[in-house]
């Protein structure tokens, strides 16, 4: 059977132990709130760094396929133009 540490006739200094346990309590819930939200901070912070990537490898995409049509159309005008 197991003595409860709250009960006062078996442990004396039952307040200071239940103040400590209030203390640590507290402290490992700062803790817990502290990484929650370091953890909310990074994860936002690499859905925004993802997004950019993304948008930048669009941009990219974009600008081969311009540079592919522009030059294309260049080498057909040019083509047609020594046929005539």
């Amino acid at each position: 059977m197991f003595l409860n540490p709250f009960c006062p006739l078996f442990f004396p200094f039952s307040a200071a132990k239940v103040l400590a346990l209030k203390a640590t309590v507290l402290l490992l819930l700062t803790l817990l709130i502290k990484a929650k939200m370091r953890i909310t901070a990074f994860s936002a912070l690499g859905i925004f760094l993802l997004m950019l990537q993304t948008l930048v490898f669009l941009a990219v995409s974009g600008g081969i396929v311009l540079a592919a049509g522009g030059a294309a159309l260049y080498a057909a005008q040019k083509r047609k133009g020594a046929a005539a």
